[in-house]
């Protein structure tokens, strides 16, 4: 218990500067398949139209980013921002070979950072703002990257206890492990799930007219057609729960993984390991 209590500091803050970036990095392609169903609710949500510029938070390999390029075109832009050097390396890259003149990439700090294009149009995120250390100030600094009258649209994990893919990942591990108590509003994939602090969080910053959609659906664990066992090892190698498992050494880990692919197992179809999911998809007004 001690191991993992004394590992959610960094399970909580999510080192996206330095290993969890790297291991979202040697997952991207699955990682953007898993949540692609939700980027694109948000995106049809959000409607961007043409010669709007559009800063995309915690962009990550920049695929929301070359959307919101494409939809604004060639009289727009998009700026895709994220914390990790690596990821935005990538996404330089990716973008570039997508043939893309109207977008940039830049590594920095959303909490903190000011683009040299600010302010925008239009602020998008796809989970990319659940992980500030200080969410008051933070979104204060997001409302002042946007003109007045501008938008954000966000796309947030909806509580545990409604996305049954995260609720039965966890219950297998604590069959093995004794997991910390979770700690609400504490930085991580579910500090923003209670839409009054969402709320509170939005207007204290200065926004106005916020608005929640519900986005419910598959979630594809390891992305589409991932089998059994290659969805455990992604659970545990790439994403953030894996930190809670590593401590325990590799006896446990090799417990858990079969535990995972047992019940991945179980709810696998022909397009891989499926498993409902809920998020909220919100906008707000500058």
């Amino acid at each position: 218990m001690d191991d993992a209590g004394e590992n959610l500091d960094s399970l909580a803050a999510h080192d996206w500067a330095g290993q969890a970036g790297t291991r979202w990095l040697a997952q991207l392609d699955r990682f953007e398949g898993m949540i692609e169903p939700i980027g694109k609710a948000l995106l049809a949500q959000a409607a961007y139209t043409a010669s709007e510029t559009v800063v995309d938070v915690g962009c990550g390999g920049g695929w929301t980013t070359r959307q919101i390029a494409a939809a604004v075109g060639n009289t727009g832009f998009a700026l895709g921002l994220d914390i990790s050097a690596d990821l935005v390396a990538a996404a330089s890259e990716r973008a570039t070979r997508a043939g893309l003149a109207n977008i940039r990439f830049e590594q920095g700090d959303a909490a903190i950072a000011m683009p040299e294009e600010a302010p925008f149009d239009r602020l998008f995120s796809r989970f990319g703002s659940m992980f500030f250390a200080q969410p008051y100030p933070a979104f204060a600094n997001l409302r002042r990257m946007l003109r007045e009258g501008g938008r954000l649209d966000i796309a947030v994990w909806a509580p545990v206890a409604e996305n049954p893919w995260q609720r039965s990942i966890m219950g297998v591990i604590s069959e093995q492990i004794d997991l910390p108590t979770p700690q609400p509003r504490a930085p991580g994939p579910f500090a923003l799930a209670e839409q009054d602090y969402v709320i509170d969080l939005l207007q204290s910053a200065g926004f106005s007219d916020i608005k929640f959609d519900v986005w419910t659906g598959d979630q594809r664990i390891g992305g589409p057609g991932s089998d059994a066992e290659s969805a455990a090892r992604f659970v545990l190698d790439g994403m953030h729960i894996g930190d809670l498992v590593r401590p325990s050494g590799a006896e446990v880990r090799e417990a858990i993984q079969r535990d995972l692919a047992a019940l991945f197992e179980r709810n696998r179809d022909d397009d891989g390991v499926r498993m409902g999911a809920k998020a909220w998809l919100v906008s707000a007004s500058a």
